[in-house]
This record gives C-alpha cells, sequence and structure tokens, in this order.
C-alpha cells in the first residue's frame, strides 16, 4: 500500500472519530457529511479501515482512538481467510495474562479486551457555571479566550422578594400578584369582594375581641328565640287553644336545659383552651367512631343552621313587606351569597359587619319584652284572645305532643357550642374570654327566650301557615301589639330580627370551616380543608357550606317548618358525645376540680343523651330519618377518605432510582418535604444536569428551620433555596421565582421537574391538592420553560403496581 494512501485512510479514520466525539458534547442531532471507512477504502483502492482508524493489516501508530460504532455500520464480510487477513495483529503492550482494568469502573481500559466488555464511550459534560440560588451573589464567567476569566455581579432585578439570608427569601406581595389579563382581571374582582391578601404574620390580628365573638359566634343561639317559640307553638296548636298554655312551662323546662348545657361548656373550654368542640373532645376520649359521629352530627348541623337562619330572616322581611312573599327562595340564595362572601373577608372583618346588627337585635327585642310586660302588667296581666282563626285540634293533649314540643322548642339551644369550638379565635387569654363570653350568651338567651314565651301567651301570638299571602311570624304579631301597630318601632325589630337571623349563619361559616380543618388535618376529609385563603379564612369550608345550604333551602323550598325538624337531632347528639367524652376526661386525668366538674359534665350528658332519643323518635317520620340516615353515611365517607390517605402516605411505589449516578439527565425542583419522593426526584433531577435548585415555598416559619436542618442532614450538593410565602401563594412566588433566574442566564432552557401523585382511581383525585397540575398550568404559557412530571403511583397492598406492564403492552 502507498505511504499517502495510508496515512490518507489513518487521516479519514481519525477525523470522523474527532468528529463525532464534538458532536457527543452536542444536543443537536450527528452530521453525517463525512464519507464512511468503506467510501475512502473503495475511492483509494485500499481495503477497509479497522476500528482504529488504520488500514487493515498495518502498524499502529501513535495514540489509539476509541471504538465508535456507527448505527447501520457492518464489516465486510468477505470469508474466514480474508477475515483473517484484515484482521489487525494482537498489540504488543498487551499481555493476555494480565489486562488493565479501569480502577474506577472495574472494566478494561477503552480499546483493550473483547470489544463487547468495553465501556461505552461519553464525552465529558461542559462546566459552567451553577446558578446563584438566592439571587445575590457573584459568578466566575469563562471569557472568549482560553485565559480570559470576569466575575459578574448577580442583583436581583425586581422587588418581589426579601433577601432574609443566604438561601432564604420572604415573597412581596407584588409576588403574588396574577399574570395575564384574564388573572388580573379576576384578581381586581377578587380584591373588591374580599380584599386585599393578609400576611400570615397578621393572623394574632385577626382575633376577637369579646364583644365582637358575641356577635360572631353568637348571633346563631341568641337569633334562635325568633323561630323556636314558633316552632313549639306549631306543635301545640294541634291540640287546639286549650294546649297553648303549655307553652310557659316548656318554655322553663328549655332554659334550665341551656344553663345546664352552657355551664357544662364552661367545663369544656377550660380543658381545652385550644378548642373543645364535639369532635375534639370524642376525639381525645371515646375514640375514632364517636368522634366521627360528633363531627357528622355537626356537619349537618351547621348546614341547617344556615338554612333555617336564613329561612326564619325572610320570614321576617315577608312578614314586613307581603308583596315579597313569592320571591322567598331567591332572596334566601342572595342573602347565603352575602353572607358566604362576606366570611371570606377573615373573621376580625365579619365580627366588625355582624356587631352592629346583632346588637340592634338586642335593643330592639329587649326594648318590645320590656314595653310589653309593662302594657300587660299595666292591664292586670290579661291574657288576649288570639287574632287569628284557629285551625281545628287534630290530636289530644298527651305525653308524645308535649314531647314533639319540647324537641321543636329545644332548636333554641342550636349554636350553644359553638364558643367553646372557637377558642382559638379570641384574643389572649382565650380560654378565660372565651368563658365569660359563653356566660353572657347564655343569659341573654334565657332571659330573650323567657319574655319571648311569656308574651306569646299573654297577647294570643299563634303559629300561621306560611303559605297564606298574609303571613306574620309570632314575633311579628307580638310586636305590632306592643308597639303600636306598624309603627317605627315594629319595623325597627322586623328589620333587626332579619339582620341578625341572615348574619347567624355566620356562626355557622366560622364553625364548619374550624370542625372541616381539623377533619382534615386528621386526614378524614380532603386536604383542601385545611387551605387558608387570602384573608386567613378556610376557603373551602366556607364556600363548601354556602353550596350546601342554598341546595337545602331549594329543595324545601325556604319553608323554616320544614326544616325545624331535621334540625335538633345533630345538635344533642353532639351535646351528648362531648359531654360524655368530658365525663371519661375526668375520670381518666383527675385533674383538679374533677370531682366538681364531673357530676355537672355527667347530667349534662345524661339530660342531651334523653332529649336527643326524645327528638329523634318524636320527629322521625317528619323528616328525622333524613338525619338518622345521613350519619352513618357520612362515617362511612370520612372512613374512605382515611383509608386513601393511609394507603397514600404508606404503599408509594418507587418508580426511578434515588442514586444520581443511575440515572442520566435537570434544574428547578420545587418540593414539598423531605421525603422519598423528594429524594427520588432530586435524584431523577441530577441525571439531567448537575445544576440543581431544590425551591420549598411555605408560611411557618418553624417549617423553615426544620427543613434547613433535615437538609443539612442529607449532604448534598445540591443547593435549598427557601421562599417564604407570607401571603400563602404557591404559584405566584415560584414563578417570580423562575423570571428572576431567567433574567440572569437568559441563554438556559429552564426546567422544572414535579413530582406528581397519581391515584388508582379517577374519583381520588379530588382528595388531593392537585398542586403540581396547578403549576403545570401556570408554567404551560409560559415560553422557555420546560415541565417535567415524575409521577408516583400506589402499590396495591404493598405490591408493584400492574399499570406500567399495562402501558407497555398498550403503547
Amino acid at each position: 500500500m502507498p505511504a499517502a494512501a495510508a496515512s490518507e485512510g489513518a487521516t479519514a479514520g481519525t477525523r470522523e472519530n474527532r468528529t463525532t466525539m464534538s458532536d457527543a458534547n452536542d444536543d443537536r442531532p450527528a452530521r453525517s457529511t463525512l464519507p464512511s471507512d468503506e467510501q475512502i477504502a473503495e475511492r483509494d483502492g485500499q481495503p477497509a479501515n479497522d476500528a482504529t482508524g488504520n488500514p487493515a493489516g498495518a502498524p499502529r501508530a501513535g495514540r489509539r482512538m476509541p471504538t465508535i460504532k456507527r448505527p447501520g455500520h457492518r464489516p465486510a464480510d468477505d470469508g474466514g481467510e480474508k477475515a483473517a487477513k484484515s484482521s489487525p495483529p494482537p498489540d504488543p503492550l498487551v499481555s493476555s495474562d494480565k489486562r488493565t482494568l479501569d480502577p474506577e469502573t472495574g472494566r478494561e481500559l477503552l480499546g483493550i479486551g473483547p470489544e463487547e466488555q468495553r465501556p461505552k464511550v461519553r464525552a465529558p459534560k461542559p462546566q459552567k457555571q451553577k446558578l446563584n440560588p438566592d439571587l445575590v451573589g457573584k459568578q466566575q464567567v469563562q471569557g472568549s479566550h482560553v485565559g480570559d476569566r470576569y466575575v459578574r455581579v448577580v442583583r436581583q432585578t425586581s422587588e418581589d422578594f426579601q433577601r432574609v439570608a443566604p438561601g432564604h427569601l420572604v415573597a412581596t406581595e407584588e409576588a403574588n400578584e396574577a399574570r395575564g389579563p384574564v388573572g388580573r382581571t379576576f384578581g381586581r374582582i377578587k380584591r373588591v369582594l374580599i380584599g386585599a391578601p393578609l400576611s400570615t404574620s397578621s393572623s394574632i390580628h385577626e382575633r376577637l375581641s369579646k364583644l365582637k365573638a358575641l356577635a360572631v359566634l353568637s348571633s346563631d343561639a341568641l337569633s334562635s328565640v325568633a323561630y323556636a317559640t314558633e316552632a313549639m307553638l306549631g306543635i301545640l296548636i294541634a291540640a287546639g287553644a286549650g294546649a297553648l298554655w303549655l307553652n310557659i312551662p316548656i318554655t322553663v323546662a328549655i332554659v334550665i336545659l341551656i344553663l345546664l348545657v352552657g355551664f357544662s361548656y364552661r367545663q369544656t373550654i377550660k380543658a381545652y383552651p385550644r378548642g373543645g368542640g364535639s369532635y375534639i373532645v370524642a376525639k381525645d376520649n371515646l375514640g375514632e367512631i364517636p368522634s366521627l359521629t360528633a363531627g357528622a352530627s355537626l356537619m349537618i348541623d351547621y348546614t341547617l343552621t344556615v338554612a333555617v337562619s336564613i329561612a326564619s330572616g325572610v320570614a321576617a322581611l315577608v312578614s314586613a313587606v307581603p308583596s315579597l312573599h313569592a320571591h322567598r327562595v331567591m332572596i334566601c340564595l342572595v342573602f347565603i351569597a352575602l353572607v358566604t362572601i362576606v366570611n371570606l373577608r377573615g373573621v376580625r372583618e365579619a365580627g366588625s359587619i355582624f356587631a352592629a346588627p346583632t346588637y340592634l337585635f338586642l335593643v330592639g327585642v329587649f326594648v318590645m319584652i320590656g314595653i310589653g310586660i309593662v302594657k300587660n302588667a299595666s292591664e292586670g296581666f290579661a291574657i288576649h284572645e288570639p287574632k287569628m282563626a284557629m285551625p281545628a285540634a287534630t290530636e289530644g293533649i298527651g305525653v308524645f305532643l308535649i314531647l314533639r314540643a319540647f324537641s321543636s322548642g329545644c332548636s333554641a339551644m342550636t349554636g350553644v357550642e359553638a364558643i367553646s369550638d372557637g377558642v382559638p379565635a379570641f384574643k389572649p387569654p382565650e380560654w378565660k374570654n372565651a368563658r365569660i363570653t359563653l356566660s353572657w350568651m347564655v343569659g341573654t338567651l334565657c332571659v330573650m327566650f323567657l319574655g319571648i314565651g311569656f308574651l306569646t301567651h299573654q297577647y294570643g301570638a299563634v303559629p300561621m301557615d306560611p303559605a297564606n299571602p298574609n303571613f306574620q311570624t309570632v314575633v311579628s304579631q307580638i310586636a305590632q301589639d306592643v308597639l303600636w301597630g306598624k309603627s317605627v318601632g315594629y319595623y325597627f325589630v322586623q328589620f333587626t330580627t332579619l339582620a341578625i337571623l341572615v348574619l347567624a349563619a355566620n356562626t355557622a361559616f366560622s364553625d364548619f370551616p374550624r370542625l372541616g380543618f381539623f377533619l382534615a388535618r386528621d386526614g378524614f376529609l380532603p386536604h383542601q380543608f385545611t387551605f387558608r385563603g387570602d384573608r386567613l379564612a378556610y376557603t373551602t369550608g366556607i364556600v363548601t357550606l354556602g353550596v350546601f345550604a342554598s341546595i337545602l333551602l331549594v329543595v324545601f323550598g325556604g319553608e323554616t317548618d320544614r326544616l325545624i325538624p331535621l334540625y335538633a337531632v345533630g345538635v344533642f347528639t353532639s351535646f351528648t358525645l362531648s359531654q360524655f367524652g368530658m365525663v371519661r376526661r375526668w375520670e381518666r386525668t383527675k385533674e383538679e376540680g374533677w370531682k366538681h366538674s364531673l357530676p355537672i359534665n355527667m347530667a349534662g350528658a345524661i339530660v342531651t343523651g334523653i332529649v336527643a332519643v326524645i327528638i329523634a323518635a318524636s320527629k322521625f317520620t317528619h323528616g328525622a330519618w333524613i338525619v338518622v340516615v345521613l350519619v352513618p353515611l357520612l362515617i362511612l365517607m370520612f372512613r374512605a377518605i382515611h383509608k386513601h390517605y393511609l394507603q397514600a402516605s404508606s404503599e408509594l411505589e418507587s418508580q426511578t432510582p434515588i442514586r444520581s449516578e443511575e440515572i442520566i439527565h435537570t434544574v428547578i425542583v420545587p418540593i414539598a418535604k423531605i421525603n422519598r419522593i423528594a429524594l427520588q426526584t432530586l435524584a431523577y433531577a441530577r441525571s439531567i444536569s448537575d445544576n440543581v435548585t431544590a425551591v420549598h415555598i411555605t408560611d411557618d416559619e418553624e417549617e423553615i428551620e426544620q427543613m434547613r436542618k433535615k437538609w443539612a442532614e442529607l449532604d448534598t450538593d445540591v443547593p435549598l433555596v427557601i421562599i417564604e410565602s407570607p401571603f400563602r401563594s404557591l404559584v405566584g412566588p415560584l414563578l417570580t421565582y423562575l423570571d428572576e433566574v431567567d433574567k440572569q442566564r437568559p441563554d438556559d432552557t429552564l426546567t422544572v421537574v414535579l413530582p406528581e401523585y397519581v391515584p388508582r382511581h379517577w374519583w381520588e383525585q379530588i382528595l388531593h391538592n392537585q398542586t403540581a397540575l396547578r403549576i403545570k398550568a401556570a408554567l404551560l404559557f409560559r415560553p422557555g420553560t420546560v415541565v417535567i412530571s415524575v409521577p408516583y403511583h400506589l402499590a396495591r397492598n404493598g405490591e408493584p403496581s400492574k399499570r406500567p406492564a399495562t402501558y407497555q403492552r398498550r403503547f
């Protein structure tokens, strides 16, 4: 072979290998413009080059080049003799008895040993300056020449973050601004309706004083006097006018019960200074099933509280303005929407709005009772005959009739437990202020209930058919007789009654979301119920209550009489479980003063238990059966949700390795906590790039310190950026952080790796926060950002999921 040909062949082989190595460092497809070895050999009339780029049979010279296999390239097969001639001679530098091994991989060095044992050649990754995670600092940048290096000062280009410490950023309100015209328009509407967002640190300022708490947490109980007496008379009237006198002794019995239950809840508040609702007390002392029973009963009760209060308030409005009678349901829905929006604005602002109507109502009722007693006393306490036509008697006076009337009158006790459940909403000292407010509420309720009951009997007020175009409530009839007809005083009482009844629903809007938080915290409701919105209110619980109360009002036509039979069953069930739970607590802990407290709670438990049985039995065929059926169904739902969350926490199937060297391929990884999912996602991210930054967004200062300690224990070179979000927003601060990163590295493609939980069933999706979905939706229209979802599936009973195999067969 001529020397020129051999030199050209070697040069061609070396050049092609060099080109392939260069292309290996590029993300673009390998170029194919150079001729292959066979083409060069055919052109020069020489045999094809061997794997080293030398002509077959020629001695090797210089450094050996690694073997590069191109797709579709196969050596020519000319038979055994030709193959023997074309095979290179053994390398004198390598002994067959002693092979040189790579100390890192344990395999033979490149180009030595059998070809099937040679490791795949991978070009070294270019070393680039890593991202400064906290957006402030200095970076060394390589210039265009070999020796050129300069330092670039990195500064934050906006005021969306406050830098507290290295790797600790606090997102400002500007970081939460909506993006895009639709988002900004929605944000403006939201701000008008519920106000500007509040920082988490402002929660202490959202606490209630005793005066505001009486309006927010007692409006349900105080306003119940407007319909409890009427509900009781609606049962007694079935026995004729001669049975109406039973109103007085039944009212006295209910007042005694109110005092007993109120005094019992004073013991509960002291024992549970952080909130002692029926669910909490039953959970701590009686177990799971009793606590879920209490929780289900209270959820039904709070929903009925909204429906009954709104319906009764609209009835007072219709009594004063009869022309609105045909629009009762629509007016009810408008009032529910109004109360929902007010509660979304936050606890303190709701208290400020509700305080005035509550106290105006108290003034109106006490003035009416005072004038009524004085006028009746001047008449020698004469008993007036009913002005309305009395229906014919359909029942006789008996024990069952009295028990039914008593159970209807017990609707005056709804809301008594609200203060016990809402102790955390008070200003410090919480439990002392809560006990004082409870005493005020119980005393005020008893006086008003006795006063209205007495005036009802003395002035002959009787319940009317709601379908009557001239419908008048019992309180409206008393006000007309006492306050000289439809005078200014009459309209003052009617409209303040309307106001407090509509706003009485706020008690349920305060306690239902808090109960939902407790249940969701324990895994019995979707975790969305733990979320606090812009105004530090539990948004999901508030909206859910508004929706279900609206449905209830539409189904029952906005009539109070049809809703009352469903009302008190859940209330007294929760009362009973709470009191028995306190008895169990005193027996178990024997705290100071337990010998005096135990008899009080025992008496309360026995009495409320008897009342619960009476209500369920006497009203079962009148609608109470709905509650009796709903409570077990809700318990089954709670347990199914809890089972799902237990499986989600213990049966997560591993889909990617944790060790980074086992993966080849990231950059920004949002993480919620340090667990197996986070480690797997970070490992996947490291396989994509060495320039990985973990981002954790939180509003909890204690969680920040815990995250720092746990991250330090990992001993990883991946930097962690903690973004403190005082306004509890997740997507806004993350997008703003990505904007800052993009400004500092405009030539890079940002990649966000999201761990995403995939449940086995489609309906289980609603039980999770869908955080990854919200982030993906926000990043969908962000140019230059790649989003990678790393899914994690549940294993069934600890066995590997069959889902991947199904996908494999399908595709």
